[in-house]
């Protein structure tokens, strides 16, 4: 049986872990707080159209007592990862494979990208401060994920799908392995679409599109994706951002196969939705600023390439999240969920 330890089962990690607990995984979650005293008592509860479903997992916040594992998927958010790397080691034998379940350019990204860019095989600052995840977790163990899926957690010990059942998933180099394929499969059989990208770093980007636009815009103004969308100023404004985003991607080596019209309008057509990162303004939790905007900016910087838009808007969106105490690295670490 496949040994897969979900780590931060909130309400993306939770889910995955029952999906795959219905593939017949053996599943292991971390959490804390009454979220995991919740789950240890009750089970963790997934609600979905299926209805409601509990399921018995362990469930820890030491990894000294879940093991070694097969396949350790990070379900924390991105900007949360390396201060939590030191507790991975326990969940790691040699061949263990990580994935990462996370919004934004993630931490492995260059490895093995195989474009002519003097960035292949380094690390990101943005997202991994002195390249401590890539020299403590390594990146051949890196497998790749785009995450679609909306769910929240309801309240402890329970998840509550909204909609999507996607995750794409891929290999660094873009080759098909083994490990690649059992847990594909064993997404499909929990329920779940995870089709085998050869191009992720593509799919990676089209999305980034709208979350270094939409997100950033959303927490500052606090409006809907189709208020923002749909408003001359803010279109404009978006379109500029994605402009920008879309240089930068390009220079090392990314397809954009959608026009910058349609991904806006893709983003506009969602009636009432707020993105994640207004949602962390809301409920007062660390912002996701530097997997979604900072990383493109030190790409940007290095490759010397000229973005005043996205530069702007991420110094702004950084004033307000110092204002409201949700970036600052030390106030960071104390504030983590899982």
């Amino acid at each position: 049986m496949t040994k897969i330890c979900i780590f931060g089962a909130g309400a993306i990690g939770g889910y995955i872990g029952c999906s795959l607990a219905k593939a017949g995984a053996e599943v292991s979650l971390v959490a804390r707080g009454p979220h995991k005293e919740a789950i240890q008592k009750n089970g963790l509860a997934l609600i979905s159209d299926k209805g409601k479903e509990k399921f018995n997992l362990k469930v820890s916040d030491n990894t000294f007592e879940l093991g070694e594992q097969d396949y350790v998927i990070i379900a924390v958010k991105a900007h949360a990862i390396s201060p939590i790397v030191e507790n991975l080691k326990p969940l790691l034998h040699s061949n263990t494979t990580v994935l990462s379940a996370v919004n934004g350019l993630p931490w492995w990204y260059f490895y093995k990208c195989g474009s002519q860019t003097i960035l292949e095989n380094s690390h990101i600052d943005s997202v991994d401060p002195g390249g401590i995840i890539w020299k403590t977790i390594n990146p051949k163990r890196a497998l790749g994920c785009v995450v679609y899926p909306a769910c929240e957690i309801e309240s402890p010990g329970v998840i509550k799908h909204i909609e999507g059942n996607r995750f794409s998933l891929g290999e660094p180099n873009g080759e098909s392995s083994e490990r690649l394929k059992i847990l594909s499969d064993l997404f499909i059989k929990g329920g779940l679409k995870a089709p085998q990208k050869k191009n992720l770093r593509d799919e990676i980007w089209i999305k980034l599109w709208g979350n270094c636009t939409f997100n950033p815009i959303s927490a500052l103004t606090g409006a809907s994706l189709d208020i923002i969308g749909n408003d001359p100023s803010t279109r404009k404004l978006i379109k500029k951002m994605m402009e920008e985003c879309q240089k930068v991607g390009e220079a090392i080596g990314v397809n954009f196969n959608v026009s910058i019209e349609n991904r806006i309008n893709g983003a506009a057509s969602m009636k009432g939705h707020k993105p994640s990162t207004r949602q962390d303004v809301e409920m007062r939790r660390p912002l996701e600023i530097d997997p979604i905007m900072s990383a493109i900016i030190e790409i940007g910087n290095k490759l010397e390439i000229e973005i005043p838009t996205l530069k702007h808007i991420n110094a702004i969106l950084k004033l307000k999240a110092d204002y409201l105490n949700l970036y600052k690295r030390n106030e960071l670490i104390e504030k983590l969920t899982i």
